[in-house]
């Protein structure tokens, strides 16, 4: 297809294959509500018929407890497996409330209550929180997803969820080696991905069910062993209180669950991008965040409020608008060959710090971002302030 001709070009990243199918589906009407399907995983046509025909696949059949997540184009999927009388868990919205919740239809339900029990309304309505101390084995996962390749490599919309949600399942004890993982998309969704985009927290599939056929992917890309706490931040923490269970249980038993603000020490914990190179825009997911600190809530604060990373040169990114994330500004910097070596996100302080091996390399990001927008704002970038001291009492 000519969307999977674009994708796979080198030295693509995951936000350009996200807006390519994107804008493919919107450009070729290839989607129903919610449009557009910029940022959401999209609700592509057909999608409730070929779910509903799931039933007749042995994989599903012999399913007896099933994750699905709450994306519009696998309502079909819950509608089946609420038909066959599987236990159904679907996510919270965004984990606030916990990690699942059991959908439990009332009795004697007729179709039509087990078509509205398997919409977002019903799920609603129609759910029991599940503990982290219930028995529960998923033996099916079902996500949704933006792209995804016949090797089984996936990507989402950018926020993470269904990699931090399975990587909790694998914590909790819900899921394990024989758990089969499956996503359903439209046809053109299912492009060549670089292996090289994916991370060890990223989830792959083991089938792909589109319109036109059922795909085995025979994926040997492992799947995450258990959340990786030095890529979950303070503040993800404070938004996901089953996360904050799930890190003291784990403490508890002895393993590090030391947080990406706590590892600024760990070389490991962040992976420097040499400026040379290109490098690949990523989202601001759960398990891959860059540092936030403690500093003014300001959007204009002042470039040394915040102490700066140990870098030669550290170039300050202000005005930042609410609701950017650090994919977004990271594909910007590429797109103006100004990637740096390190990024210092700060998104509820609407700012960023870009640290640059040298002098030299930071004054050319500099004049090459004057002016750079996000969302229509105009982005302050400026040298932080403990490195203008320096420019200025140098010659030019």
């Amino acid at each position: 297809m000519e969307v999977a001709q674009q994708v796979g070009s080198p030295g693509v990243s995951k936000w350009d294959i996200r807006h390519k199918i994107w804008d493919y589906m919107e450009a070729n009407n290839l989607a129903d509500f919610p449009r557009p399907v910029h940022h959401r995983i999209p609700n592509f046509k057909g999608s409730f018929e070929m779910s509903c025909s799931a039933q007749a696949w042995d994989v599903f059949d012999k399913a007896r407890e099933v994750k699905v997540d709450p994306d519009k184009p696998l309502e079909g999927i819950r509608l089946a497996a609420l038909q066959a009388r599987k236990a159904l868990l679907v996510p919270t919205p965004r984990l606030r409330t916990g990690l699942f919740n059991r959908i439990i239809p009332p009795p004697g339900a007729t179709k039509e209550m087990l078509r509205k029990c398997a919409t977002s309304q019903g799920v609603r309505d129609y759910s029991v929180p599940v503990g982290l101390d219930a028995k529960v084995y998923v033996d099916l996962v079902v996500v949704g997803s933006v792209a995804v390749s016949e090797k089984g490599l996936r990507i989402g919309k950018g926020e993470g969820f269904a990699d931090l949600e399975y990587a909790m399942m694998v914590s909790m004890g819900a899921v394990r080696e024989d758990t089969v993982v499956v996503t359903a998309v439209h046809d053109c969704q299912v492009v060549d991905i670089p292996e090289d985009l994916l991370g060890d927290h990223d989830l792959t599939v083991d089938y792909i069910l589109t319109p036109t056929r059922i795909i085995k992917t025979g994926c040997n890309h492992p799947k995450p062993q258990g959340i990786l706490w030095h890529k979950i931040s303070h503040e993800m923490l404070g938004k996901i209180p089953v996360l904050k269970n799930l890190r003291h249980r784990e403490k508890q038993e002895g393993k590090d669950v030391a947080l990406k603000d706590e590892q600024r020490d760990v070389p490991a914990a962040d992976k420097p991008v040499r400026v040379a190179k290109k490098s690949r825009p990523e989202s601001s997911s759960f398990q891959d965040q860059a540092s936030l600190s403690q500093a003014s809530p300001e959007g204009g604060a002042s470039p040394d409020s915040s102490p700066l990373p140990d870098s030669p040169v550290a170039v300050y990114v202000g005005s930042i608008p609410q609701g950017t994330r650090v994919g977004e500004l990271k594909d910007a910097l590429r797109q103006c060959h100004a990637t740096p070596a390190r990024l210092t996100w700060q998104g509820a302080q609407h700012r960023a710090f870009l640290n640059y091996s040298d002098k030299a390399t930071a004054d050319a990001a500099v004049v090459a971002l004057q002016g750079l927008s996000l969302h229509g704002s105009p982005l302050r970038v400026e040298f932080a302030r403990s490195q203008l001291s320096k420019t200025r009492s140098r010659p030019r």
